[in-house]
């Protein structure tokens, strides 16, 4: 196992993986997830906009308050509007980016295969399209489930955190960034049939480097647009770095 627990190295991936996207051998394999990703995002960008005006109003009317509450109110509605808006941009991304990744695992899992036989000329398994993917349909949607509640456990102190002024949010940009390596070196690191708790004892050994690649991941998915192409891309990623930093023995 290459060790080079360097955050920048990690963040560099999501970039190295951009080219592969159109390579023969693995586009074909990008659409799927693609259209999944994009679907599930336009439907929290949708519902986010249309209801948080809504939402804000009436959670914030002043209307029967006493005078000098409602003024206390109408002085920081701004920073209000500013708080719960970022609540919620991060509660509709998780919501959605969680069910998108349940959905598309299957599929992300053989896009991770066409990397990786791009890559070496070899494959974890000898898989067969939709064969494979009605096989390992089951056992896949389960290790969503077991990372859904491991995130979901930990989540909850993170959460508590997040309101302590400067820490808490840098705290909990790290917890995401970690959460978003484990969910895309998932695939590569399945297909070898590395067990959920092999796979965080092997990225803990180059944690800043995971945190580097999750990191990025993450902050490329909040962006608007590109956030369409984030799972297909850090899929790849992955993968790649599974071969240059964790497919020796280990």
């Amino acid at each position: 196992m290459a060790n080079n627990n360097n955050p920048i190295a990690g963040v560099s991936y999501l970039f190295k993986a951009l080219p592969l996207l159109t390579k023969k051998g693995i586009k074909g394999f990008v659409i799927i997830p693609l259209i999944i990703n994009i679907f599930f995002f336009s439907i929290g960008i949708y519902f986010g906009f249309s209801y948080f005006g809504e939402y804000m109003d009436k959670m914030l009317d002043t209307s029967g308050l006493w005078s000098w509450v409602a003024a206390i109110v109408d002085a920081i509605k701004p920073i209000l509007y500013i708080i719960f808006g970022l609540t919620l941009f991060v509660l509709v991304f998780y919501t959605f980016s969680i069910l998108a990744n349940i959905i598309a695992s299957p599929f992300n899992s053989l896009l991770a295969e066409a990397t990786e036989k791009y890559l070496t000329g070899k494959t974890a398994s000898d898989s067969d399209g939709l064969k494979q993917i009605i096989k390992d349909l089951l056992p896949t949607i389960m290790m969503e489930i077991r990372k859904l509640i491991y995130m979901i456990l930990w989540s909850i102190p993170f959460l508590i955190m997040l309101f302590i002024p400067v820490i808490g949010p840098i705290i909990w940009f790290l917890f995401t960034a970690w959460m978003m390596s484990l969910q895309y070196m998932d695939y590569p690191m399945s297909n070898h049939k590395l067990t959920f708790s092999e796979q965080r004892t092997l990225q803990g050994k180059q944690r800043l480097f995971s945190l580097g690649f999750g990191g990025i991941t993450m902050g490329a998915s909040m962006v608007p647009l590109v956030n369409f192409i984030v799972m297909p891309t850090a899929v790849i990623a992955a993968t790649m770095i599974w071969v240059e930093h964790y497919s020796k023995p280990h």
